[in-house]
Formats: C-alpha cells, structure tokens, sequence
C-alpha cells in the first residue's frame, strides 16, 4: 500500500510541520525527495538525517528562479519529478477589519501564488513522467477545512485555502483538456497540533477572550468530534495515499482529514 518505489517528490515547507512528515514518510515508502523551504538550517539537519534519498533547496515559493532550480535538482539528481507537494503556507491570525493590504498581499504570495508557480513551472517536468506511470504524476494540493467551510476567526486565511481548493479541481481539469497524466488533488486539514497550530491557537485566544492559548487547545480539540487534535502524521498519511498509485483514479478531488470537524 502507498508504495513510491522509483518515484521523485517535491514537497514545499518541508522543513518541519506536516512537510517535514511526509518527507519522512514518503523516503520510508521508497521515494527520492527533494525537501524545499526557506527555512535552511531545519531543511538540510532533516535532509542530512533521511540520508542519499533527499536533497534539500531553498525555496521561496514566491520566486520563479527558486521553481525552476528546484525542478533542476529533481531532474539532474534523481532524473526526474513525479510528485508536488504544495504544502508551504502561512497563517496571519488577523480579521479583515485588521489586516492591511501589505498584510494580504504576504498571504496570498505564499499560499496562492505558491501553488500557482509551483503547478505552472513543475508542470512540463511531471507530465513528462506521467507517461511513464500506470496512473501517472501527482500534485497534492494543501488546502484546509477552513477552504471548505466559513471561518469567523481566520476569513482572510479562509479565503485563500478555498482558492487552493478550488485551483486543484481546475488544474486536474487543464491537464486533463491539454491529454497530460497528471493526476490533481487537494488534502484539507482540521486543526493540527504543529507550529502553524500554535500560531492559530494564539490568535483564537485573543479574539475569544481566553488570554491563554493552552485553553484556546483545549477548545479546539474539544470541536473534534474524534476528540483530539490532529498531528502532522495524521495528514502525511494522507498525503502519500493521494501521491501513490494507490489514489490513481482520483483526481480533481479534496480528501478531508478533520477529526470529523466538517461533519457538524
């Protein structure tokens, strides 16, 4: 099962967090992987520690010549790319009536334009090997719930990851007119115990009153019908089942991983 035996990945925000898993995981299923942050010392001690299967580059996901290096070492190290995790994000925590417009423009550079740059200058590199797979290339998008369904504390956020949501239908949608096997599918997150989680449960404790983000944890956790928070594994797990063959009829699709949170 999830078997990536032969396949080449690059994963965004790799570092750590739920990048940081599914590098881990997606070596131990047999793939090469090229681990892309900004974040260079955390990127190379986690490269260094899985060994001759990954690499690591800087990646700042706003620049194209970062993309297109990225791809480069893909191809000349591992001799190609089969998969692309567009995982960095980044979270501000601010409502509309706080954030500036220097303030959106950093959170749509990271988590749209992102995924866009990184679709547009992988996309010759993975249609290439697409014709060599069974079920062809991947790209899995991460969105969150919070691009499926309203959020009262994180709109700007919101905003952004149901514009992920949405791009990942319409880019299965593109590969699939232009008769490239690239298989397109988004993972949409509940609230996950990692530094970005930290992050939000800071910011939930000051907008609800709480002063304490240790209860704001313990609130959200509370929310998850399975009754805990999510951990970064949680969604690796499923990040590497929609880069595997094993997800090879599903494209264009979101897998929700929430502990149940969207079922209410």
């Amino acid at each position: 099962m999830n078997d990536l035996s032969g396949k080449v990945a690059l994963i965004t925000g790799a570092s750590r967090g739920i990048g940081g898993k599914t590098a881990e995981l997606m070596v131990k299923a047999g793939a090469k992987v090229i681990i892309a942050d900004v974040l260079d010392d955390a990127g190379k001690a986690l490269a260094e520690s899985l060994g001759g299967a990954a690499a690591y580059t800087h990646l700042d996901v706003t620049k194209e010549d970062d993309w297109r290096a990225a791809v480069d070492l893909a191809e000349t190290k591992f001799g190609g790319l089969d998969i692309l995790c567009n995982n960095a994000g980044v979270f501000t925590g601010l409502g509309i009536d706080e954030a500036t417009l220097d303030d959106w423009n950093k959170l749509v550079a990271v988590n749209m334009t992102g995924v866009f740059l990184g679709t547009k200058l992988c996309g010759d590199a993975l249609a290439a090997r697409g014709e060599q797979s069974k079920h062809g290339s991947a790209i899995v998008n991460t969105s969150s719930i919070a691009g499926l369904v309203g959020s009262q504390l994180d709109p700007l956020y919101s905003m952004t990851k149901g514009g992920v949501a949405l791009f990942t239908k319409s880019t299965a949608l593109f590969f699939s007119r232009k008769g490239q096997r690239v298989r397109c599918n988004s993972i949409h997150p509940g609230v996950i115990d990692t530094d970005m989680g930290a992050q939000t449960f800071v910011s939930r404790a000051q907008k609800q009153g709480l002063n304490d983000p240790t209860k704001a944890k313990e609130f959200s956790a509370k929310m998850h019908p399975i009754g805990r928070l999510g951990v970064a594994e949680d969604i690796a797990n499923g990040i590497v089942f929609l880069a595997s063959d094993d997800a090879g009829f599903m494209t264009g699709a979101g897998l929700v991983v929430d502990g149940g949170i969207t079922a209410q």
